[in-house]
């Protein structure tokens, strides 16, 4: 099966492959350590921005409007903005900002399959790129969790925060179990050609 790291995507005004494959990776890394890092330079800008924006959204809406909007008005507008940041997370910012995506299947007899892509090795992961996704990437369940202690007084925000609950610590078990993979892929890769 091909790898999806392969095929093209433009976002904003970048496309992926290789990040335009100017230097190889190594060589990229060792000029952003030399010179620092440059949120400006970040290949990602489209992608790192609606990552945020979704990540964020929902518990903008959540802290803020649920004092004066309707329950069902907030509670539809957080699942919205749940689910765009779940899918943006899984299928765009993985793979655009740190080179790794998940999925799961369910074969016929009913068990789940975990499945992992990385990005090639010589493909440069921008260092500002990496740290913003995990970072909200780990932040989110927390402040989630934090939101839970808050719910518990009024129970019917609850139903709002296990959603949010339920898709942050969803993509971060995947992304977790992604990395893993990967670094196993690379060390088995080394100790082949060993």
């Amino acid at each position: 099966m091909a790898s999806h790291f392969d095929e093209p995507v433009t976002v904003g005004r970048h496309t992926d492959p290789e990040m335009v494959g100017v230097l190889s990776g190594q060589a990229k890394e060792a000029q952003q350590l030399a010179g620092g890092i440059d949120p400006n330079q970040s290949p990602h800008p489209t992608a790192t921005f609606f990552h945020l924006f979704f990540k964020g959204g929902a518990p903008v809406v959540y802290l803020f409007l649920s004092r004066w909007l309707p329950f069902v008005l907030v509670f539809v507008t957080c699942v919205l903005l749940l689910a765009a940041d779940f899918w943006m997370t899984k299928n765009i910012s993985g793979r655009l900002l740190v080179g790794l995506r998940w999925w799961n299947e369910v074969k016929e007899d009913g068990t789940n399959v975990w499945r992992f892509e990385s990005k090639p090795p010589s493909r440069f992961v921008h260092p500002m790129d990496k740290m913003v996704f995990w970072s909200s990437l780990y932040a989110a369940p927390i402040v989630w969790g934090v939101f839970a202690l808050q719910a518990f007084l009024s129970p019917q925000w609850l139903l709002i925060v296990c959603v949010a609950m339920v898709l942050s610590c969803a993509n971060l078990y995947g992304y977790f179990k992604c990395e893993k993979d990967a670094k196993k892929k690379i060390i088995s890769a080394i100790s082949q050609r060993i």
